[in-house]
């Protein structure tokens, strides 16, 4: 089991920054990858970055150049540097952890964090 706890959200003004950081606990020695993934008023959830156990990293195409997504092993923390934040970048952020497969000994369990509100006044 792992539990996933985000932080950092906030209200933050158009071309602001904002740091949000997910604290992972519990049993993560099957991680395959990690995932920041938002939900704006009345759409649907969608991906905003990604990071695989190897440290590979990928981005929507509306965070490229804007967000960072990074990893503190160490820490047990996964975070999500942003800047010249925008209006719509308005939603609530999760935190995503994804096990490795059967292949791998594991069950391919997908987890979530509780969200994060990030507000992002024009």
């Amino acid at each position: 089991q792992v539990h996933l706890v985000e932080s950092g959200g906030g209200l933050v003004q158009a071309g602001g920054s904002l740091r949000l950081s997910c604290t992972v606990s519990g049993d993560t020695k099957c991680i395959r990858a990690m995932a920041w993934y938002r939900q704006a008023p009345g759409k649907e959830r969608e991906l905003v970055a990604t990071i695989s156990n190897n440290g590979a990293t990928n981005y929507a195409d509306s965070m490229k150049g804007r967000s960072t997504i990074s990893r503190e092993n160490a820490e047990n923390t996964l975070n999500l540097q942003m800047n010249s934040l925008k209006p719509e970048d308005t939603a609530v952020y999760y935190c995503n952890y994804l096990e490795a497969g059967w292949a791998m000994g594991c069950h391919g369990m997908t987890y979530w964090g509780k969200g994060t509100l990030v507000t992002v006044s024009s």
